[in-house]
């Protein structure tokens, strides 16, 4: 499959995921691929449920030699990609992934803290491999207005 189809299957699979999670706005968040997992790419939707953040993630893949069924950890931090902070919210209680028929992974994840805390302020999104894959950062974007 060709980079452009796989990018425009991975923005329909986001938007779709972002409509079906919420009628209130929501934000779209790019995640950029680390060193660790350089080729792929990625986006998050972040939806407003209320005093909760929901997060529809979609990934192209993992680093190669991860094992499968594919575990990924996921992390609200502070801070910004550039200049990393602490965990602010860490989203583990499910760590399982959904192979895609799109060629990727999709899974969702939930924060405690509303959509507008996490716009207003200063703060990151981290995908994780588990401690089996090497316990290594793969993605990372930026939450912005």
């Amino acid at each position: 499959m060709k980079f452009s189809h796989s990018l425009t299957a991975l923005l329909v699979v986001a938007s779709l995921f972002g409509c079906a999670s919420s009628s209130k706005p929501g934000a779209n968040v790019t995640l950029t691929a680390t060193r660790q997992n350089s080729g792929q790419i990625g986006n998050v939707t972040l939806a407003d449920w209320g005093k909760e953040t929901g997060f529809s993630f979609f990934i192209s893949g993992a680093p190669n030699g991860a094992s499968l069924p594919l575990r990924l950890y996921t992390f609200v931090n502070k801070g910004s990609c550039a200049q990393p902070g602490p965990v602010a919210y860490a989203m583990n209680d499910k760590v399982n992934t959904e192979r895609q028929p799109v060629r990727g992974w999709a899974f969702s994840r939930s924060a405690p803290v509303p959509l507008s805390t996490l716009l207003a302020g200063e703060y990151y999104v981290v995908v994780r491999t588990a401690a089996t894959d090497g316990n290594v950062d793969i993605f990372c974007g930026d939450i912005r207005q």
